[in-house]
């Protein structure tokens, strides 16, 4: 007995809260086609998106077309049976019109990718928060060695009286700057892309005052969880992206406290260097009273001394 068989169908129902332009829009990028083609699916009549499945793979391709917003189900094919008691003279059959709004016949659901490809180097491509910081603690923790290693290196050179290390050490840490950037650059990119917006948009980094927080909203606006106009979702993050993501917020959070305890300290010492003048001033200000009020001092016994005057009208 053959295995049984399974096909996608689809009748124009979305998911709750899809509207039909993004549902439309996202079937378009899966599928890789126009959204005049793409219309044709929504007017009404069950479709048969894809054929003769098996039950897992009836599964993968109806998880894939979920995210896009439409409501696809999963059915069972119905066998065919052929009886040959059954077989009458054939009668040839009269083409039915073509109507322009029937939906395509293509099989659309061919080679669907459930995920993207991941592209590290390369302005194509999305990736999630998790594996944007991921990436990103990656390249930090290899360009920080070869930094290291050029430095020692120069250093050794500058040692023996020579400028020849300054200057070779300069233009390989210019150049490695400058890929540090560019790679940087790319991954902000397919950061962008997954949010749904354009890769340019990694220019406002450039601008006074908001290139200040726009990293941060690239590390924190989610991802479109279906297809974009960018292509299919980036696969699961694995467990060693979570492991560098984790490392990624423990650095974050040392810089956070020590910045903290070098404040505190800062206010501190500050505190007291202000307490520590304030004495001073105080004890220099006692000493000018007590010179000043000498004299007046002086003055009292002095007409305490003096004989008292003499009235001559009385004498």
């Amino acid at each position: 007995m053959s295995e049984p068989r399974y096909k996608i169908v689809f009748d124009g129902a979305l998911q709750p809260g899809v509207d039909l332009t993004t549902a439309r829009l996202n079937l378009a990028a899966l599928f890789k086609s126009d959204v005049a083609a793409i219309e044709r699916l929504f007017n009404g009549n069950t479709v048969a998106l894809k054929r003769d499945l098996t039950h897992s793979d009836a599964q993968t391709y109806l998880q894939a077309l979920s995210k896009t917003g439409i409501d696809a189900r999963i059915e069972a094919e119905t066998p065919i049976e052929l009886n040959l008691a059954d077989v009458h003279e054939h009668q040839p059959a009269i083409a039915e019109p073509v109507s322009p709004y029937a939906p395509p016949r293509a099989n659309v659901g061919e080679n669907l990718p459930a995920f993207a490809e991941l592209k590290p180097f390369s302005v194509e491509g999305r990736i999630g928060r998790l594996r944007f910081l991921a990436w990103t603690m990656v390249l930090s923790l290899v360009t920080l060695p070869i930094v290291g290693i050029f430095a020692l290196l120069a250093l050794g050179l500058v040692s023996g009286d020579s400028t020849t290390g300054l200057i070779i050490g300069g233009i390989f840490a210019f150049f490695l700057f400058l890929g540090f950037i560019i790679v940087s650059i790319l991954f902000s990119v397919q950061r962008l892309h997954d949010i749904g917006w354009s890769g340019w948009l990694w220019l406002l980094n450039l601008v006074p005052f908001v290139g200040s927080f726009f990293p941060l909203v690239i590390m924190v606006v989610p991802g479109n969880t279906g297809a974009n106009r960018y292509g299919p979702p980036p696969p699961p993050n694995s467990t060693a992206v979570k492991v560098l993501c984790s490392l990624w917020i423990v650095f974050f959070a040392l810089v956070f406290a020590g910045g903290m305890l070098g404040g505190i300290s800062a206010i501190q010492q500050e505190y007291e260097s202000n307490l520590e003048s304030s004495y001073e001033s105080g004890s220099v200000t006692t000493d000018e009273v007590e010179v000043e009020t000498e004299p007046a001092n002086s003055v009292d016994d002095a007409a305490e001394a003096a004989p008292a005057p003499v009235d001559s009208a009385k004498e």
